[in-house]
């Protein structure tokens, strides 16, 4: 039902939307806070609903224009763009680049808030699939970006597979820039490559509101353990020291108390497996040794 009325909103048919959110509301706890939520949303549905245009009105505003009456028509009917290309996406997207930009230069600047767009693209795809709502990513210059999706009522596995989607793409971007250097030499994409690498590690730290954080709460206190265990290897193993964050995280992780009521195998060994992919671009781009012997 919720994904029916979702795509009754996203067919801008908000009253018929109304009506399937109030038959799941029939069915939830009067006290749940799905219920909550549900009545909360219905009264904004029906606040932003507006009455049905009368007979004959259907564009009328649009003869003013003369000449431009069909361009502006069209214009008026592109929602999908229009949704896609949010203001607040473009503007933020724009500073984003200019401060990096004038921090490194337009090739690794640029290059670098590709990799980032990338990553919260992962998210941004992985929760659509899902038949979630979510909105454009938002750039904050200087600090990162994050995607706005609706996660009421999604499991923690859920949650952790959206949350490892966007490192899973950076992985696939840091691997496509060291294999163009590979082949080109130019020391660009290594250096994109790495950076883009190490920020993934980093986001995957298993606290606060980063990535791993979130992921963390789909695992119990087992596979906390196995994360912790498996940064340590990575750290002696391959030599990068940003393992050490990631296992000292996950050690903190093991005492706190939101343990999840089912263990979620599946999320241990995807979190795990990213780190390990993650580890393997820096260790392979590490240092100027390998760069000068292209």
């Amino acid at each position: 039902m919720a994904s029916q009325a979702r795509e009754l909103e996203n067919r801008s048919k908000p009253w018929e939307a109304r009506e399937r959110w109030l038959e799941a509301l029939k069915l939830l706890p009067a006290e749940s806070s799905q219920a909550e939520w549900v009545r909360d949303h219905v009264q904004q549905l029906a606040l932003a609903a507006r009455p049905a245009p009368q007979p004959g009105s259907t564009h009328k505003w649009a003869r003013k224009l003369g000449p431009l009456a069909p361009l502006a028509i069209a214009l008026s009917k592109a929602k999908v763009l229009l949704a896609i290309f949010k203001l607040n996406f473009l503007l933020s997207l724009a500073a984003f680049i200019g401060v990096y930009w004038a921090l490194y230069g337009p090739k690794f600047g640029i290059g670098f808030v590709v990799l980032i767009l990338l990553h919260e693209m992962g998210h941004f795809i992985d929760v659509k699939r899902r038949g979630l709502p979510a909105e454009m990513p938002v750039f904050l210059p200087g600090l990162g970006a994050y995607v706005r999706w609706q996660a009421l009522g999604v499991s923690r596995e859920t949650r952790a597979a959206v949350s490892l989607a966007g490192p899973l793409t950076g992985l696939l971007a840091a691997a496509a820039c060291a294999l163009v250097w590979w082949h080109t030499g130019n020391g660009i994409w290594a250096a994109l490559a790495r950076a883009s690498a190490w920020l993934n590690v980093l986001n995957l730290i298993p606290v606060w509101v980063l990535d791993g954080g979130q992921a963390a709460l789909a695992m119990d206190k087992q596979e906390r353990v196995w994360l912790l265990t498996s940064c340590v290897a990575l750290w002696l193993l391959l030599g990068q020291n940003v393992f050490c964050l990631v296992a000292l995280g996950a050690g903190y992780r093991i005492f706190t108390k939101d343990l999840p009521p089912q263990p979620s195998r599946a999320t241990t060994a995807y979190f795990i497996s990213v780190l390990a992919g993650l580890g393997l671009v820096m260790w392979l781009l590490t240092g100027h040794a390998a760069l000068g012997s292209r």
